[in-house]
């Protein structure tokens, strides 16, 4: 047995190939396309998309967790301001990926912790540290490639971490404790080999993303849609294939405390992160911000990673108000990190690197 600690990257539920797009499903027999040249600074189009099935789901403690599978994948292992491409191994039989997400609100929970054990017959197969992963079909899920002995009936036990973020409104005090769910995986090489594989051809390379797969048993990972965010949209801007969406509230969510206890008081400012395209979350920055009024600094310092349940996951910091002609202006000081699925290691600092600041005038 063999242990790694990298990550991996996916699709979506079912074996399901992606809707609207016009290019031939073919077998993966042939072998993986090469990874595209002269690749954008951002999001691209990328040269192929594997199709995945479900394994099954289950729940522990405040958690609901789901399993699927699909071809070894390549991706690109993000740690600082490294990205690093991770090739498919020889013994690599299958892409393991989880879904973890809160069941009362369908809201699926970045930053957990996510290690997989894999067993058969008792004893233990393969185990990985598996880590965030950002993919255009799926979004924001956890993966990583694991070896098998063979077809046959495995049992996967999944253990997901306490919660670190933030959490605030209904979320304030749950995901506190880990947890632990064990799914049944039937394999078979056959079935694995009858999954769609979807290779593109004029479209490789070029500024765009492939549309997300449609979710089933699943929730989605898209951020809320700028209409459905709470508080008044002061503006938005784009930085390497983020968008921020910046809201504002007239008070901090429940679960935000200042020195001694109750909650914080002043205007909440939410930056809501999201791809360029397709608006799946973007989790895992180190974000900061400055807020001025008429040449002075009113607030400079962190957005603090949080989750809750109207904002979703988001970058908050509490500031003594913003008014009409105020500047915000926003530094991503870490780049997300979480793994990457072809078509967006060059996005989000990538290998490109970096992320430029994102001004917002508010009106």
């Amino acid at each position: 047995m063999k242990r790694r600690a990298l990550l991996r990257t996916g699709a979506l539920a079912g074996s399901l190939s992606l809707a609207g797009c016009s290019s031939l499903i073919e077998t993966r027999a042939a072998g993986v396309p090469p990874v595209p040249e002269n690749r954008p600074d951002g999001i691209y189009h990328p040269s192929h998309v594997e199709g995945m099935s479900m394994i099954g789901t289950g729940t522990g403690g405040d958690y609901a967790v789901g399993l699927m599978y699909s071809y070894p994948h390549r991706f690109w292992n993000v740690n600082g301001d490294s990205v690093s491409l991770t090739k498919i191994e020889s013994d690599d039989a299958v892409h393991l990926m989880a879904s973890v997400w809160d069941p009362e609100t369908m809201t699926v929970i970045p930053d957990t912790g996510l290690s997989l054990e894999v067993y058969r017959d008792g004893s233990l197969v393969s185990q990985e540290a598996i880590y965030p992963m950002l993919s255009q079909p799926m979004g924001f899920h956890y993966g990583a490639n694991f070896g098998l002995d063979g077809d046959g009936t495995y049992d996967v036990r999944l253990s997901v971490g306490a919660v670190s973020t933030r959490r605030t409104g209904a979320f304030a005090g749950r995901f506190a404790e880990p947890a632990t769910v064990e799914i049944p995986f039937e394999y078979s090489e056959a079935a694995k080999n009858e999954l769609s594989f979807e290779q593109f051809d004029e479209a490789v390379a070029t500024p765009g993303a492939v549309e997300p797969m449609p979710m089933e048993v699943l929730p989605d990972s898209f951020a809320p849609l700028e209409s459905n965010l709470p508080g008044t949209v002061l503006g938005s801007g784009t930085s390497n294939g983020a968008r921020l969406v910046v809201t504002a509230l007239e008070s901090p969510p429940a679960g935000i405390e200042g020195e001694g206890s109750g909650t914080l008081q002043g205007t909440y400012l939410a930056v809501s992160a999201r791809t360029q395209y397709n608006r799946m979350v973007i989790p895992a920055m180190a974000l900061s911000g400055t807020l001025t009024r008429d040449g002075e600094t009113v607030y400079e310092g962190a957005f603090d990673r949080t989750l809750d349940p109207g904002l979703g996951y988001h970058y908050g910091a509490v500031v003594d108000g913003v008014e009409s002609g105020d500047g915000l202006t926003l530094s991503v000081d870490v780049q997300p990190q979480t793994a990457r699925h072809e078509g967006y290691e060059t996005a989000f600092g990538g290998l490109m690197g970096g992320m430029s600041d994102v001004s917002i005038s508010v009106r």
